[in-house]
């Protein structure tokens, strides 16, 4: 399910580079309109479906911070973001006032908004109980990050797998924590134990080796994991399987 979203802002060209080079549909939403003015804006929500409203704080005619207030004493469902060269704290406490779901001072980045975007849409997939099409969303970005691992387990990182999700990795831990019940790093050695297992049963490979194929240096670090994981140590395991060094 994709939200509908109206940007407001004076500028044009933010204007345009907002609606040219960030991918919102990557994010859940749809970009429907744009507004040079807060009274602009409020005239558009009036008559067309909006679920998110990106607004700059200062604007001619109609300021954000008028239509945040307008909007919260309407009671309206949608969810308003703000825009702001500045840091300024009287903006930011009637920010609160207004229930605004985010203060992104400009130049814009384009991980701040990537982060803000697909927390608000997880926000509104609860409110909302949204279903199927936003629990793909989120299947696709678990996938994607366990597909990752699953290629690249001896030398997966949080880091690389933030990027390919386009997150940070502080807040990719926390999503894949929150989607799997399981911290990455967590997960990252339940692959790598997995597959040492398989390995260990192939009487090719010595127990360094198989040390080093699923990523660890010290034979020592390897063993201590790996007995903490399956109860036992790599030799009694193989020995379990009929295998000796």
């Amino acid at each position: 399910m994709k939200y509908k979203l109206l940007l407001a802002d004076d500028e044009a060209e933010i204007r345009n580079g907002l609606s040219q080079y960030f991918p919102w549909n990557e994010v859940g939403f749809e970009l429907i309109g744009q507004c040079g003015d807060g009274k602009e804006a409020l005239e558009f929500i009036a008559n067309r479906e909006v679920d998110a409203l990106l607004c700059d704080i200062r604007m001619p005619i109609m300021s954000g911070l008028d239509v945040a207030r307008t909007l919260h004493e309407a009671k309206s469902r949608v969810k308003v973001l703000f825009l702001s060269g500045y840091k300024d704290f009287e903006y930011a406490k009637q920010a609160i006032v207004y229930d605004v779901k985010s203060y992104i001072v400009k130049p814009t980045k384009y991980q701040e908004l990537f982060e803000v975007f697909t927390s608000l849409k997880m926000e509104l997939d609860e409110e909302r109980g949204a279903g199927g099409a936003d629990a793909s969303f989120n299947e696709k970005v678990v996938r994607t990050i366990r597909d990752y691992v699953a290629a690249n387990y001896a030398r997966a990182t949080l880091e690389e797998a933030a990027s390919l999700v386009h997150m940070n990795p502080h807040y990719v831990s926390k999503y894949f924590k929150e989607k799997t019940g399981e911290n990455f790093s967590d997960y990252v050695v339940s692959v790598r134990m997995n597959k040492a297992a398989e390995l260990l049963k192939d009487i090719r490979y010595k127990t360094y080796q198989v040390s080093e194929m699923v990523g660890y240096s010290y034979a020592k670090n390897f063993t201590r994991t790996f007995k903490r994981y399956h109860g036992m140590s790599p030799r009694e395991f193989r020995q379990l399987s009929g295998l000796n060094e």
